[in-house]
């Protein structure tokens, strides 16, 4: 009878219990499938500890990269409440369905994007919506969304580690995060508590690229260290992990993403990553 009580027990409590051989993992359960008319070789979440460090900005970026080598890319933007790819991109259009799900919207680059702003009677309009139905949501834009054929599915997380991260790394297969922070006090911290709760998920976490690192002087080209020196090198040997890039504070990537024209944007300080994905 202990026994039979024993193999009924909460995924929540199976890594801790007798049979945590024999019992399903919470992350195996909760994985929600993907739209029948997806086909997505790799997941890449783009988180970070805290918000204003370009998060975004880097997803875009990858994106960019990805695209550029012939890869077909799609941007799945699950920070729900302050959506911001759609118009980095210049893609002002309502996303439209049919009885078989629902089509990204596309960029003049190819790149397919879904967003809640995609759905929205108005752009800015608020999303004043509880944690639950934000997670809901995101996890439609799996299960409902059909991406068709992409290498590479980017996930623009919301900062910090709540219940959108968590429906992310619990509800969609994801092959790796990559973690963006910039040069400010307490970055330490805050870079480990996105690396520990990717490694508590069981989520690899592929690197880190640090934003915001220093600003080119137009006139003598000198490195100006706006928010501090660096110490990312160190914090990514002390996690195991390594430093995918670091960008400066760049006028020309700030005014594309003003004109709303990412679609053309080069990235020069990130090269030599998307092969590290595969």
């Amino acid at each position: 009878m202990a026994e039979e009580q024993n193999s009924g027990c909460s995924p929540e409590a199976c890594s801790s219990c007798a049979h945590a051989g024999s019992c399903k993992s919470k992350k195996e359960d909760m994985k929600a499938p993907a739209n029948p008319y997806s086909q997505v070789k790799k997941v890449i979440g783009v988180v970070s500890g805290k918000g204003g460090v370009g998060k975004s900005m880097v997803t875009a970026s990858l994106a960019r990269l990805a695209i550029s080598q012939g890869y077909t890319v799609g941007i799945l933007d699950a920070d729900i409440t302050g959506p911001s790819i759609p118009k980095m991109y210049g893609v002002h259009e309502s996303a439209v369905g049919n009885e078989e799900g629902m089509f990204p919207c596309i960029a003049k680059d190819g790149t397919k994007i879904m967003s809640v702003n995609l759905l929205l009677e108005r752009e800015s309009d608020p999303v004043i919506w509880r944690g639950p139905i934000i997670a809901g949501v995101v996890t439609q834009f799996w299960t409902d969304v059909m991406w068709g054929d992409l290498d590479f599915l980017f996930v623009d997380m919301p900062p910090g580690t709540g219940d959108v991260p968590l429906t992310v790394f619990q509800s969609l297969p994801v092959d790796g995060v990559v973690i963006v922070t910039s040069p400010q006090d307490l970055v330490q911290m805050i870079v480990e508590k996105a690396y520990n709760m990717a490694k508590q998920m069981n989520i690899p976490v592929l690197g880190i690229v640090e934003n915001y690192s220093y600003l080119e002087c137009p006139e003598c080209g000198k490195r100006i260290s706006v928010f501090g020196e660096s110490h990312i090198e160190e914090i990514a040997e002390n996690l195991g992990t390594e430093v995918l890039g670091k960008m400066p504070i760049d006028p020309q990537l700030a005014e594309i993403v003003e004109q709303e024209k990412f679609y053309e944007a080069e990235n020069k300080y990130l090269t030599n990553i998307i092969e590290r994905f595969q």
